[in-house]
């Protein structure tokens, strides 16, 4: 008798138990499906939340450079044609760092003013020599714009299929489960697949953020660089035109 009831305590004891555990194999939150996925799915989530906030990074801080170059130029903009001279700008600027319109200004004074050290014989060619610094300019500023949009792209383009070969690996380990238990319980094959599909939903997070914030920084690089291009014309041909009245 005692023996009898010492197995009837020790059932409901031992479903417990194999409920705990069912519960603990059945953990579809988002941490549960992370702990619970193959060491591979663990690898490619991790990698893609990694590149998911490095790409959030790239963001903020080109959202914060762009808007910070665009009040540099307006500041600028408004000094240069305030009537100040160039000689008095130029002395304003040079002693300190300097980004797109302010070092276009600055790379073609200093090779003016390197030009007319010389003598007359120097001013022969200067106006493609200061073409020339100009393009020279515009190329390392548009660079340093556009530096590290690249991994967006890239982000964008190979996240959807980063997470979809860890659903792949994912679904074959959950097959293989049930080759190997001969159960093909839909609440067993669930969870495998739900912890498979979370590493697709990882890849689409990371990569529609990337993809939309490349196409409008981009975007913005471009009007930034054609801004400066513009600058350059116009300040190229003022230059140009104050060699033509000295020769």
């Amino acid at each position: 008798m005692l023996g009898s009831a010492l197995a009837q305590d020790a059932a409901p004891l031992g479903d417990v138990e194999r409920g705990v555990a069912d519960t603990q194999v059945h953990d579809l939150s988002m941490i549960g499906m992370f702990m619970q996925a193959h060491i591979i799915v663990k690898l490619v989530m991790v990698g893609l939340l990694l590149a998911s906030v490095w790409s959030w990074a790239i963001i903020i801080d080109k959202q914060i450079l762009y808007a910070r170059t665009r009040r540099s130029m307006d500041r600028f903009e408004k000094v240069f044609w305030s009537g100040q001279s160039l000689e008095e700008l130029y002395r304003s600027l040079v002693s300190r760092p300097n980004h797109a319109l302010g070092a276009l200004f600055v790379a073609a004074m200093r090779e003016w003013k390197r030009s007319h050290e010389g003598g007359r014989a120097a001013v022969g060619g200067l106006t493609q020599r200061i073409e020339k610094v100009l393009d020279v300019t515009i190329v390392r500023e548009s660079e340093r714009l556009e530096s590290r949009l690249l991994f967006l792209a890239t982000v964008g383009s190979a996240a959807p299929f980063v997470g979809l070969f860890g659903t792949v690996w994912g679904i074959m380990s959950s097959f293989q489960a049930i080759a190997a238990s001969k159960n093909t319980n839909l609440a067993v094959v669930a969870p495998g697949i739900a912890e498979a599909l979370f590493a697709t939903a990882l890849g689409l997070l990371a990569a529609i953020p990337a993809v939309i914030a490349y196409n409008k920084l981009s975007a913005d690089a471009g009007k930034l660089s054609s801004r400066m291009e513009g600058f350059a014309d116009e300040f190229s041909a003022i230059l140009s035109r104050q060699i033509d009245e000295r020769s």
